[in-house]
C-alpha cells in the first residue's frame, strides 16, 4: 500500500507511487493516498540527503 518507485541516475530526485494509474478504482472514493504520501516523503528524504552531500539539484 505504500510502495514507491525511485528513478536513479538523474540529476534530480524522481519518485512515484508504485501502484500505477489505478484506473480501476478511479472515481469510486476508495483510493488511498498512502503510496503518494510515501513517494513525497521519500523524495524529501532524498532531497535532504543530496543537500547534505553537496549534490546540486537540476
Amino acid at each position: 500500500d505504500t510502495g514507491v518507485n525511485v528513478t536513479l541516475g538523474l540529476p534530480f530526485v524522481r519518485t512515484s507511487p508504485d501502484h500505477g494509474t489505478a484506473f480501476d478504482i478511479a472515481g469510486k472514493g476508495i483510493a488511498s493516498p498512502a503510496s503518494l504520501i510515501a513517494a513525497l516523503r521519500m523524495a524529501d528524504t532524498m532531497r535532504l540527503a543530496r543537500a547534505k552531500l553537496g549534490v546540486p539539484n537540476a
